[in-house]
Parts: structure tokens; sequence; C-alpha cells
């Protein structure tokens, strides 16, 4: 560790998160800014130098990578000019082993919900097996279990992300994130078309000519009553509001449910059938 303690500077502990490091560092610099201590000629070059070291030591913690040097290597390093160099070589090499010694790679995995996972939320538990460096610099593998809840209306391709828990391969200081990415399987009745829900209903000829009254379980379990009055034309769709997915980013409101239809044709029709069906569409158009 270098002789500045770039922690004891913004007055928080090694393992500070983001927020809390932003959180200080706003609130020292505002007590030390140099403007807010021109009133006090006596203090001026203190809160200066206060507000220097302030800054530079909020401009490491705040960068992972810069972060993650100055905990392994200490200050030295990154006060180097040989890590900025234009080709992109430092006191550590080129940024491609820089990368892989700060851990930077990622292990993902697919998370498979169904699509009643995903319009009610729900939580899931994943027992995971990795490997990490021990204290001698060998590979042990360790255990442990991970829960994620699923939120409603979460889409495919969210990804949901576990700082170090990924493997940590030989050389590196931490191990990888390990990050889900969530896959929708596919449903018996119900397809998704971003927050709309999507169902396509079988219907006779006579009842897509005359009407008739359809029940559909939910995704939720619930039972929904819809009624076809309209005569169902190619490409008719008939849209029933806020029966469809949850959205995510808006709590409480949710898309639409979709029915596309079918229209089964009869296999064959008697002579009289025919003769009544001319007689009958014959009359309507006049």
């Amino acid at each position: 560790m270098g002789a500045v303690d770039y922690y004891r500077i913004l007055k928080v502990n090694r393992n500070a998160t983001d927020e809390e490091l932003k959180k200080s560092y706003k609130r020292l610099a505002m007590k030390w800014h140099p403007d807010k201590n021109h009133e006090h000629p006596d203090k001026k070059d203190e809160a200066q130098a206060k507000f220097k070291q302030i800054s530079g030591a909020y401009g490491v913690l705040s960068d992972p990578k810069k972060r993650q040097i100055y905990d392994f290597y200490g200050q030295y390093p990154l006060n180097s000019d040989r890590v900025n160099k234009e080709n992109g070589n430092g006191i550590f090499g080129n940024q491609k082993d820089n990368d892989k010694k700060a851990g930077a790679t990622v292990t993902v995995t697919k998370l498979a919900c169904s699509l009643e996972d995903l319009y009610k939320g729900c939580k899931k538990k994943f027992k995971i097996s990795r490997t990490v460096i021990d204290e001698f610099g060998k590979l042990k593998t360790v255990e442990e279990t991970l829960k994620i809840e699923i939120e409603p209306g979460w889409k495919k391709g969210t990804k949901i992300t576990f700082p170090e828990k990924g493997n940590q391969e030989p050389g590196t200081i931490t191990p990888a994130d390990l990050v889900f990415v969530v896959d929708e399987k596919p449903h018996a009745i119900f397809k998704r078309d971003g927050n709309d829900l999507v169902v396509m209903q079988k219907i006779l000829l006579l009842e897509a000519l005359t009407g008739k009254t359809f029940n559909l379980t939910t995704l939720d379990g619930r039972n929904v009553t819809f009624q076809v009055t309209d005569v169902v034309t190619p490409g008719f769709e008939l849209v029933i509001p806020y029966e469809g997915m949850p959205k995510s980013k808006e709590p409480g409101k949710k898309g639409n449910l979709r029915i596309k239809f079918d229209v089964m044709f009869p296999s064959r029709l008697t002579t009289q059938q025919k003769h009544d069906l001319k007689r009958i569409l014959s009359e309507d158009d006049k």
C-alpha cells in the first residue's frame, strides 16, 4: 500500500460502494472547496490542499480499474507516467493484460423463465460451484447459493450481475463477474410481443359470421370472458386493454391482450347447404 490512504482521505472503509464514495466526496468537497473558504486567508491554503487530496482520492476510487490497481499495488503505479503511454502499455503491460489481472472477464449463463414467471414475478435460487484462488495462490472450489428476484415484466435479454461470483483464473486479482441473462421459454397459448400478449384463437366459420363468447385463463390464473360480435374477416384482431404483460418500468401498468383468429372452414357442404348459403348471402347483398 502506498503512503497515501485514499480511503482514509474520503473517510470511508475499503468495502465502500460507489454510492457511499460519491456521497462522502460531495460532503467533503463542499466543506473544503476553496470558494467556501476564501473569506479566511489563514485557511485558504489548507482548503486548497485538502480539496486537491479529496479530488485525487475520488478520481482513483471512483474508477473501477484504478481502484483495483490501487488496492493491489498501492499509489505509486497510478502516478507513473508509464501507465499512460499512448500504446496502452503501462507498468503492468498492455491493456489486455491489465484487464486479465483485474478480473475484467465475465461468466454468462442463461436464466430460463416461463412466461408465468415473467408475468407474476418470482424468486429463484441457484446453487453455483466456482473456482477461486486461495491465500496460498492455489485454485480451490467453493459452492454457494445465489438468490434472484424476477420482477414482473422483465424481458428476454435482461441481465442480472453478481460481481466477482464467477471463476477466478490464475494471474487475475479478482474472480470474474457472474451474469445471468433472462431467456423466455415458449408458451403453449400466449406469445409475447413487447408488452402485449398475443393469442391465436380457432373459430368456426359459422361463429366467425354470427359471433361467439370465449373464455380464456390468464397467466395469473384468472378467467377472462370476451365476446366476438363483429364478423371475423381476414386480419381481424380483438384487443382487450390492460391484459398484457406488466410494464417493468411503469409499475401498475400493463400492455394489451391481442386475440387473432384462425377461421376453420368446413371440409364439405351439402347441396342444400350451398343453396341456403347462396340465398342468405345474396339477400344480404341487396
